[in-house]
């Protein structure tokens, strides 16, 4: 007599067995691209696919809603690792005695307070496109001692309110690589930054060694996304996050952009396995 039940599992196996195959042989091509650099310098990745506003806009829109839950999300999303890099940023800047700092894409405005406790400069302003960012990064400073020397104010950083020479430091924090015209974005930086004024990145990053950079593309595609899904009110918001950085100029690319716009004295300092890179330059 046949016995049906051991066929079905026997057939069930096999099915198994061949989505296992199947999805290796996805992880093993993703990857073998990735080694490639196939893929890696699409251009403007936006957050929403079907939409038809401009980059610029439709990164205003996603940081409006996610502005909430946005300081919390990072931490988590990080593991706490950006607070470590954060902080090399602010002793780089406050090492250089500026009387004058710019933070754009401030965000909710933890650099830019962080500049006014840790730095003797009289003027610090953080400037970003989503006035929801802005909303929460003003409610941390009002009724403080700091609000005297730092204001936040809604600005386009390809087109930057102030006039030539205006900063002595100028930083961006995980901003850069949303930026429509990243030249554009860089040429106004440097218009504004004052002569041997410092300027300083920090933007993610890929690493290039075994198994950091396997184990980011996991993360950054798989748990990342996930992770913003369930604690964001964008469901979109960390795809675009974990995309537009995975395929962002890191390392001497970026070096190489910032020297063609005029910067001098370029160097990338990479963090936590090359997962994140600390860029510095000087005007």
């Amino acid at each position: 007599m046949i016995n049906l039940n051991y066929h079905r599992n026997q057939v069930n196996k096999l099915k198994l067995s061949q989505v296992g195959i199947s999805l290796k042989k996805s992880v093993a091509l993703q990857l073998y691209f990735m080694e490639a650099g196939i893929g890696v310098m699409k251009e403007n990745v936006t957050p929403y696919k079907d939409s038809d506003l401009t980059k610029k806009k439709q990164v205003e829109q996603m940081f409006d809603t996610i502005s909430g839950n946005y300081d919390g999300l990072n931490r988590v999303i990080s593991l706490g690792a950006d607070v470590k890099w954060r902080k090399k940023v602010v002793k780089m800047i406050a090492d250089s005695n500026p009387s004058s700092i710019l933070d754009i894409a401030t965000g909710t405005g933890d650099l830019a307070i962080k500049f006014t406790e840790k730095s003797t400069a009289d003027k610090v302003v953080g400037l970003d496109i989503s006035e929801g960012m802005l909303s929460v990064a003003r409610k941390k400073t009002e009724n403080s001692d700091l609000a005297d020397r730092v204001s936040f104010i809604k600005g386009d950083s390809e087109a930057l309110p102030f006039s030539d020479n205006s900063f002595d430091a100028i930083t961006v924090s995980f901003g850069i690589r949303n930026f429509e015209n990243l030249e554009k974005g860089l040429s106004e930086i440097y218009r504004v930054l004052s002569p041997k004024g410092l300027f300083v990145i920090l933007e993610t990053s890929v690493p290039k060694n075994f198994p950091w950079k396997q184990g980011y593309f996991v993360y950054t595609r798989g748990i990342m996304p996930v992770i913003g899904k369930i604690f964001s009110k964008d469901k979109v918001a960390y795809n675009y996050l974990s995309e537009s950085a995975s395929v962002f100029p890191h390392g001497e690319v970026l070096n190489n952009i910032l020297k063609k716009i005029g910067f001098k004295e370029v160097k990338n300092m990479p963090q936590t396995f090359g997962v994140a890179t600390i860029y510095s330059a000087t005007k």
